[in-house]
């Protein structure tokens, strides 16, 4: 449970299903550290509501009529007017080739739907804070995948470039980020203190222009740090 004088989350939930809303909506205004501030049908009614409601975190599904997700995550994430939002994308195995576009448009991680309650609590919460939102286990497998195919996006070079900013230690700690691991993990591997991590981690995104660690995992790939495992 959060500290009394902490603010509660502020939720938007986007999806064209009616019913399933109405089911996130109860979920999420069960715990008092959360609160739904609004509900969109399709992906211009997120963005909309995202610049009057300034949510902390979007439950964005992938596939609805009119602007999908896909097309709101894109401009919610370039908008500098929404940089603290983040947004977590909702949708199926079926569709796991719009996972690393998710990623790529800004988006903090993703959820499939069948998800447990407590798996999209805890996403809600895990991408507020920042935190890699890179389960289940089956994502990083995804991410490598994906990035790894032809005829994907141009990767943007000026990354590669910026990766010369990072210190042999930052890039040390950018390619167990990419593994999926936590500060605590991380720190342990490491031998240092996961309060030295955090560091490490919050400069590499300052200097490569990551949103959160979800975005470190991408450019980790895109630069060639880490490569795909084939296996």
């Amino acid at each position: 449970m959060p500290a009394p004088d902490r603010p509660a989350i502020r939720v938007l939930l986007a999806d064209d299903q009616a019913l399933l809303r109405s089911a996130f909506r109860v979920l999420v205004n069960s715990e008092p550290d959360m609160t739904v501030v609004g509900e969109a049908a399709d992906g211009a009614e997120a963005l909309e509501l995202a610049r009057s409601q300034a949510p902390d975190v979007v439950l964005m599904d992938i596939r609805m009529p009119g602007t999908d997700g896909l097309a709101a995550t894109r401009a919610i994430c370039s908008d500098p007017a929404l940089a603290d939002v983040r947004v977590v994308m909702l949708t199926t195995f079926e569709v796991d080739e719009y996972v690393v576009q998710s990623l790529r448009a800004g988006a903090s991680g993703f959820l499939g739907k069948g998800a447990e309650p407590e798996e999209l609590l805890s996403a809600i919460r895990i991408a507020r804070a920042g935190e890699a939102l890179l389960s289940p286990a089956a994502t990083k497998g995804l991410i490598a995948r994906f990035l790894a195919q032809p005829g994907e996006p141009e990767r943007p070079a000026g990354r590669a470039v910026r990766l010369d900013a990072l210190t042999g230690r930052e890039r040390e700690v950018l390619v167990q980020v990419a593994g999926g691991l936590s500060n605590d993990e991380i720190g342990e591997r490491l031998e240092v203190s996961p309060l030295t991590v955090k560091t490490h981690v919050n400069r590499a995104m300052a200097k490569l222009g990551a949103r959160d660690r979800a975005q470190l995992v991408v450019i980790a790939y895109e630069s060639g740090l880490v490569r795909p495992r084939t296996d």
